[in-house]
């Protein structure tokens, strides 16, 4: 059985995005120390999953970008939760095609997705009876919230930003109860950002 890791940014007050969605606050304490460490972490999966719309963005960016976290993001398998079924693969395959009429050769991956657009909880049971090493959840927030409020997520990866938003998306909200977690791992980078690793108790 698969574990299920949600991978997110997060700033010290708790946000994982601003308000309308945005995530560029967390650019100013990049480095390349956490860009290694994060691609390293990523390329652990068997399988990246996220929600619909996190998945148009990374579609229309991955394909064609040289980061190192292209090849990881790219090669390992995907699967996209929509309501819109398997529509949302086409609609990619269409806006993955170049001026030229060719889609780059990296685009095949999202455009060969799996797409689940049952019910979540079941999905993602699924997902986790099959073989393989982890899978990891990318957001967005509402999607990573939906996972929380499951309970189905075995183990978090926060890197936790030194900026404080004061307003925005919370990972954690409307719990039912209050929830305990171990700390596995702490890593800190040099410009500031930490590494959390935690797993429920």
């Amino acid at each position: 059985m698969r574990e299920l890791i949600l991978k997110m940014s997060i700033s010290i007050d708790g946000f994982v995005a601003t308000p309308d969605g945005g995530g560029q606050w967390m650019m100013a304490s990049r480095d390349e120390k956490a860009a290694e460490w994060s691609a390293a972490a990523i390329s652990e999966a068997s399988l990246h999953i996220m929600g619909s719309r996190t998945f148009r963005v990374m579609a229309g960016y991955w394909p064609t970008a040289s980061s190192v976290f292209a090849p990881p993001m790219n090669q390992i398998p995907k699967a996209v939760f929509s309501k819109q079924g398997a529509s949302i693969l086409q609609e990619i395959s269409a806006t993955a095609a170049t001026a030229a009429g060719d889609a780059p050769p990296a685009a095949d991956s999202w455009a060969q997705a799996k797409v689940a657009s049952g019910d979540l909880g079941e999905e993602i049971a699924r997902l986790k009876a099959g073989h393989g090493k982890a899978i990891i959840a990318h957001g967005g927030a509402s999607f990573a919230r939906s996972l929380v409020a499951l309970g189905v997520v075995d183990q978090y990866v926060l890197l936790v930003h030194p900026v404080a938003l004061g307003q925005g998306l919370p990972l954690f909200i409307e719990l039912p109860a209050p929830r305990a977690f171990e700390l596995v791992s702490s890593t800190r980078f040099p410009r500031g950002t930490v590494a959390q690793i935690y797993r429920p108790t």
